[in-house]
């Protein structure tokens, strides 16, 4: 094997084995590695000080997530949280525990960030799943040794974060949301881990290049997540940290993944002015309700990062020509903020049954059809195909189209163009995908397809 190669391959194990000991450390199978020093340096006075000041933030941590764990119950004793919390978790159905974990397989490290780590495994039966775990070497879990001196009550401490985000799952289930599938908590150390469906990262650059039904998906996937979050079991739920990193892609759909920087929490105001939302390049002011709070702010907040996030790159290129009117007024509507989540619902919504539907199209001749002679049940062999952009093919033209005059139609744009085949394959919009081809040598039976060949060029026939 070349150098270059087992290099890289050595450091992917190395990356790999500290996510597996990130993961079996649940299981109580690790050893508790001890980080700082110097404590017996430290005068019983500070030491008992900083001791305080952690256990102020582990008390500040769980009275964030009780409200979310049973909104409107504000107090609890502490020394029963952990049971509490993992028992109403698990008294609704029987999730993956700790059990599940014992026999699974890592595959490969998704991601680390400051306070976690996700990796990639198989459980027991082959399930593939995510695990999200503390990141024992991250920023968070550093910092907080570095000033308290404590590893045990700062990984609580960095834990609490991820059980904040378990909790979220189970209050905001939605199928735009990561799918919570079981959790393992509750040991002396406080280490939890979250099962979680298995996605793949969402690659904007991916998108870009793809389709425009697509990338309208996402949009709408979207969409349909902030008007639920509008108006969740929670309340209104703020994405504070909203990029394209947060979410992922299962089976085509857009799913947030992570949420443990969401707020429920209503901004109270005096004032216009104490309703202000500030951006890189925009602010914006709300009213202030009679009620002294800022009504709305979270939901603007979030339609505002889907338009500078996502709408903005997704939504305007290549748009059928139909439709482009009223994508160029969601994006107005969004970037002035002149819409809520509902209008901006009801518009995705419209574009999409006119797309579905094909009055969109209700500008092209019926006549575009008499220039092709029609096979049914057929399709071609010995092809010669071209390419076009975008594709869902690179090695040619497979494009989405509403039915033979749309195909027609943009057979008629391409100059290489001699034929076109209608496939039984379709999108998610049900729309069926047609093959463009520039010449082919034989028809062979195939009952779910149709072949469009244009008159002119039938003598390829014979």
């Amino acid at each position: 094997m070349p150098a270059a190669a087992v290099g890289k391959s050595l450091r992917a194990a190395a990356v790999l084995s500290v996510a597996v000991l990130s993961v079996l450390v649940c299981l109580l199978l690790g050893s508790v590695q001890q980080l700082g020093g110097g404590r017996q340096d430290l005068l019983d006075e500070e030491l008992a000080s900083l001791r305080a000041a952690l256990s102020d933030q582990l008390a500040q941590r769980r009275r964030e997530i009780l409200p979310l764990l049973s909104p409107g119950r504000v107090e609890e004793p502490f020394s029963t949280w952990d049971s509490n919390l993992w028992g109403e978790l698990t008294g609704g159905g029987a999730p993956l525990g700790c059990g599940a974990l014992r026999d699974m397989r890592p595959l490969e490290v998704l991601g680390s960030g400051y306070t976690k780590l996700v990796v990639k495994v198989t459980l027991a039966g082959g399930e593939p799943a995510a695990l999200k775990v503390v990141n024992e070497h991250g920023i968070d879990m550093a910092k907080c040794v570095e000033g308290f001196k404590d590893p045990l009550g700062c990984r609580q401490l960095v834990s609490s974060k991820l059980s904040k985000e378990v909790v979220l799952l189970h209050r905001l289930r939605h199928p735009n949301v990561i799918e919570l599938r079981g959790h393992c908590a509750g040991d002396s150390e406080g280490r939890v881990t979250a099962i979680l469906e298995q996605g793949n990262p969402l690659q904007m650059l991916q998108l870009l290049q793809s389709p425009w039904e697509d990338r309208f998906r996402v949009c709408l996937d979207l969409v349909r997540l902030l008007h639920f979050l509008s108006r969740s079991p929670l309340g209104s739920v703020a994405l504070l940290d909203f990029q394209p990193r947060q979410f992922v892609m299962v089976s085509g759909e857009l799913k947030l993944t992570d949420l443990d920087d969401a707020s429920t929490a209503a901004t109270p105001c005096r004032r216009d002015a104490d309703c202000s939302l500030q951006f890189p390049h925009r602010n914006f002011t709300l009213a202030c309700s009679p009620r002294g709070l800022c009504e709305g702010l979270n939901e603007k907040m979030n339609i505002y990062n889907a338009y500078r996030y996502f709408f903005t790159y997704l939504l305007p290129h290549q748009a059928p020509p139909g439709l482009t009117h009223l994508v160029e007024h969601i994006m107005n509507a969004t970037g002035e903020l002149k819409a809520d989540i509902n209008q901006t619902l009801d518009a995705f919504e419209h574009i999409l049954r006119l797309y579905q539907s094909g009055l969109h199209l209700d500008k092209l001749p019926t006549s575009v059809l008499r220039d092709y002679n029609v096979m049914r049940g057929m399709t071609t062999s010995g092809d010669a195909e071209y390419r076009c952009w975008p594709s869902y093919s690179q090695q040619g033209c497979v494009l989405s189209v509403h039915g033979a005059k749309e195909a027609a139609h943009i057979c008629n744009s391409h100059s290489q163009c001699t034929s076109f085949t209608l496939t039984g394959q379709k999108t998610w919009t049900g729309r069926p995908l047609a093959t463009f081809r520039s010449n082919f040598s034989l028809l062979v039976p195939d009952e779910t397809s149709e072949v469009y060949v244009k008159k002119s060029t039938a003598v390829l026939l014979r």
